[in-house]
């Protein structure tokens, strides 16, 4: 509705409709009381000013049906905005089961996207039209912000923590991405694309020719960094079994239990004496130093995707493919 106005951006994704709804009612109600009680503020100063010294104003008796109706008006208002903006913000914070995972590493000063599908970007994202796409975002260094104001949605990037959010591209088209929060001297630079496709140009894209996905690279980094060692997953294991790992309950040896997330995972891997497990030893040494933001998440790809069975042998030289689920889900 006012894509041509300069300071409104195009709509492009379900969030912005969304938002834009409940923006413009907020706005609408807002402009409208203003209006109403800059009015009655002049009407009132008019009609009942003081005419001559001799005027004495009436004694004003309180009314009970008058300061309820102010009252209440207001507090159903806000109950409207609150739940209207509630429904909004939970709808937004988990994403549907079959979106797209994209991870994202901000630094100073870029944008690094990678694919489970092993497509790798910098400052630039490419996804398709319609199809739901949820990042999950980490900083190397300090705090950044990913905006994107054709699709109204704007998420901090943390040092040290991953955070989430997921838009759906209503149409095709290059679409502005800024980093929102101060974070260094060329921050004014940190810029970048979502470009999003057709399906067929999406398609195309992704077949460019790429080595192996990102739980692929994990695969050969969980080989290269000798995790197999411990994470055998057999009789000579000396540390826990990491197939069907993620999103399960994991049982620590202080009696409380911790859902394998990514936030869980990447912990482990850079602070594994934090959580011990149940009925293992604290014999993992930190690879903090050893691997990067990008690092961490092929590792993580990689336990996300591990299922029973697909653990590599100690001796393994060759990589298969490790879950054909997730070339399904990218659309291979």
């Amino acid at each position: 509705m006012f894509a041509d106005v300069p300071l409104f951006p195009e709509a492009a994704s379900t969030h912005a409709t969304a938002m834009d709804e409940l923006f413009f009612f907020i706005l609408g109600v807002c402009l409208f009381f203003s209006t109403l009680i800059a009015v009655s503020i002049v009407a009132f100063a008019v009609r009942y000013r003081r005419r001559s010294e001799a005027d004495r104003p009436q004694s004003i008796h309180s009314s009970l049906k008058l300061e309820l109706t102010w009252s209440l008006i207001p507090f159903a208002l806000m109950l409207v905005f609150f739940f209207w903006g509630a429904h909004l913000y939970f709808s937004w914070a988990h994403a549907p089961e079959d979106s797209m995972e994209v991870y994202v590493v901000g630094r100073q000063w870029m944008w690094k996207m990678q694919h489970l599908g092993g497509q790798r970007e910098i400052n630039e994202l490419h996804v398709p039209v319609g199809r739901s796409v949820k990042l999950t975002m980490t900083s190397q260094d300090v705090i950044h912000s990913f905006f994107v104001p054709a699709f109204r949605v704007h998420m901090d990037v943390l040092p040290g923590r991953y955070t989430t959010i997921w838009f759906q591209p209503t149409k095709p088209g290059r679409y502005h991405l800024f980093c929102s929060q101060y974070c260094g001297t060329n921050h004014a630079k940190m810029i970048g694309e979502i470009v999003v496709m057709t399906s067929d140009e999406y398609q195309t894209w992704l077949n460019q020719g790429v080595d192996g996905g990102m739980a692929h690279a994990g695969r050969k980094l969980f080989q290269k960094l000798q995790c197999v060692t411990c994470h055998s997953a057999d009789a000579k294991a000396r540390a826990p079994v990491l197939e069907a790992l993620y999103l399960s309950e994991v049982h620590l040896d202080n009696g409380k239990m911790v859902r394998a997330d990514e936030t869980y995972l990447r912990e482990s891997i850079l602070y594994p004496d934090a959580k011990i497990v149940q009925g293992y030893k604290p014999i993992m040494p930190s690879y903090k130093d050893q691997v990067d933001e990008e690092e961490i998440l092929q590792l993580i790809a990689f336990i996300k995707a591990l299922r029973p069975g697909q653990t590599p042998s100690r001796t393994e030289i060759a990589d298969p493919p490790l879950n054909p689920i997730l070339d399904k889900k990218q659309g291979k």
